[in-house]
């Protein structure tokens, strides 16, 4: 606000973490432009319909009315109203007559989850057009990054070190800061694992280990397998999720869980296994349904145990009591986990923590991974090298592993047969914590993270998980009794788990030492040991990691 006030810029990019007000901020920016007669009226432009009516009624308790149900097409509206709500695709159908609206007063435009308006070129064409002649403009968003390279209207873009630009945020509050302000929750990611079976068009079974480096194709239908509510998988952890509530229940009474699905027939599957494991029915959200809008209000405002949405509940509706998570959607691009992991990170009392269930994929485990790390919007790649021939094939290969389905045909010819739950292990903190080899679902190892009290500072939760796993440890080794004299052999996996485990824990460590973000160490390590990401990456790649950040230590203690 201060920075606003002092610089009274025409368009500002103000980029902060879920939770943390920018509904608050733009609407204290609405009043204090309104008052000093600066604009006469604002219009805000929101994502879904939803949001509008947030918006509104968040609105009309700071004294400003504005109208929900505006078209563009409408002309005008009552004047009881300072201003109107939209959304992107309603500017899009219409932007002349927003523009008609935007010129006749001076108008405050306030652009929510402005990067909205580059998903397809006539929203972010429309958004140009009908708001370049505002008196001024103030653009949010929680997740200032995009998959694609569409630019995103009035937003600055520079180049950055590389030289490939970047969107500039005029003010930013990270994940990281708004942590240590106790502004957000922490988030526990509980990963599980575990084999999968299907078919193939051609009559093939295939099994495959959910985790387990794979190639995009046989990754996702090994993803579409666990999420089949059909298989003993979704059952399995949507009952780990609901002890995990329960725990939480004790000391936050109105704690809620939301179970984020790919579809509607998935959500109401997920629905009945949940009024199964809890007994009691869970609210079910569908975006295209009438009363989505007011079952998210009314679910928001009791105390009931379940919410699953398809993606209605994707970002920026403000449901505080959510508190566990379960991401059950094919969807996994950087910005939709971001969005949805928001959803549980808004802090209400100090020591709340979000618990957030994750099928284990490697891509999926790299986002939780990197939570604090701070991402921008960038543009396109920067060719060094005029004579680089490789550069064009190399960007289609870079879009194609974007992607995040699998093709055409094998989503044709996909028939889940099959599916069976391990707790693999816990992420936090950009740590991880677990027990050597397979954890049964309903075991007590997975009780040992299941369990874990609900309101723990955020140091208190890293002791326990440390205690918890080493105590563990202790007694399985007292349970096999004395080393034998020869070496038993390690299986693959439970190797690459020890190394992981042991890389995330230095890695952690160098944070609370230096301040450094866990991705900007994790990637420094990969820059100077070569390798692909940790997830991925082979035993003798993981050891060269935790070797060179031991002498970084070292450096730094001496």
């Amino acid at each position: 606000m201060e920075q606003y006030l002092r610089t009274q810029p025409r368009d500002f990019l103000a980029v902060a973490t879920p939770g943390a007000g920018k509904t608050t901020f733009a609407l204290t920016v609405a009043a204090e432009l309104l008052e000093r007669r600066i604009v006469d009226r604002v219009t805000i432009v929101a994502p879904t319909e939803h949001l509008k009516s947030q918006w509104a009624e968040a609105a009309a308790r700071a004294g400003m009315p504005i109208d929900p149900t505006y078209a563009a097409g409408k002309g005008k509206t009552s004047q009881d109203y300072v201003g109107v709500a939209v959304t992107y695709a309603g500017v899009a159908v219409n932007p002349l007559a927003m523009r008609i609206r935007t010129e006749r007063f001076k108008t405050l435009v306030i652009l929510d989850e402005v990067h909205h308006a580059g998903d397809a070129l006539s929203w972010g064409e429309g958004v140009r057009e009908a708001f370049e002649p505002a008196t001024r403009r103030l653009a949010l968003t929680g997740t200032p990054f995009r998959s694609d390279v569409n630019p995103i209207p009035f937003v600055t873009y520079a180049p950055g070190d590389d030289g490939v630009p970047r969107s500039v945020a005029d003010f930013t509050y990270g994940y990281a800061h708004a942590l240590a302000d106790h502004v957000v929750r922490p988030v526990l990611f509980l990963a599980y694992s575990g084999e999968m079976q299907w078919r193939t068009r051609a009559g093939d079974e295939v099994a495959a280990r959910l985790g387990e480096p794979l190639t995009k194709d046989l990754t996702a239908q090994a993803l579409r397998t666990a999420l089949d509510p059909g298989g003993s998988w979704m059952p399995s952890v949507l009952a780990a999720a609901d002890k995990r509530l329960s725990e939480v229940r004790r000391h936050v009474p109105d704690a809620g869980g939301l179970v984020i699905a790919s579809d509607q027939d998935s959500a109401r599957a997920y629905a009945k296994l949940l009024k199964q494991v809890s007994g009691e029915p869970a609210t079910v959200v569908l975006s295209d349904e009438k009363l989505a809008s007011k079952r998210i209000s009314e679910f928001s405002a009791n105390d009931k145990r379940w919410m699953v949405a398809v993606r209605m509940v994707s970002e920026g509706v403000d449901v505080p009591r959510l508190a566990v998570g379960v991401y059950a959607t094919t969807t996994s691009t950087p910005l939709f986990f971001a969005q949805a992991v928001g959803r549980f990170v808004r802090a209400r009392t100090r020591g709340e923590t979000a618990s957030v269930f994750l099928p284990s994929v490697p891509s999926l485990l790299g986002f939780a991974s990197e939570m604090e790390v701070e991402r921008d919007h960038v543009l396109g790649r920067r060719i060094a090298d005029e004579d680089d021939i490789f550069a064009a094939e190399q960007d289609l290969l870079a879009q194609a592993n974007a992607g995040e389905s699998a093709s055409a045909e094998l989503e044709m010819s996909f028939e889940a047969l099959g599916s069976e739950a391990r707790f693999d292990r816990v992420l936090y903190d950009g740590g991880e914590f677990g027990h050597a080899g397979e954890v049964h679902v309903g075991s007590e190892e997975e009780m040992d993270f299941l369990g874990i009290p609900g309101l723990l500072e955020p140091d208190q939760m890293r002791e326990l998980l440390h205690h918890r796993q080493s105590e563990r440890a202790r007694k399985q080794k007292a349970a096999r009794g004395p080393e034998p004299d020869t070496v038993a052999e390690v299986t693959t996996h439970e190797q690459l788990a020890v190394l992981r485990r042991e890389l995330n824990g230095l890695v952690a460590a160098w944070h609370h030492r230096t301040g450094q973000a866990h991705g900007i160490t994790h990637a420094a390590l990969r820059k100077e040991c070569g390798g692909p990401a940790a997830a991925v990456a082979t035993a003798d790649q993981l050891a060269a990691r935790i070797d060179r950040i031991r002498e970084w230590a070292l450096r730094r203690s001496s």
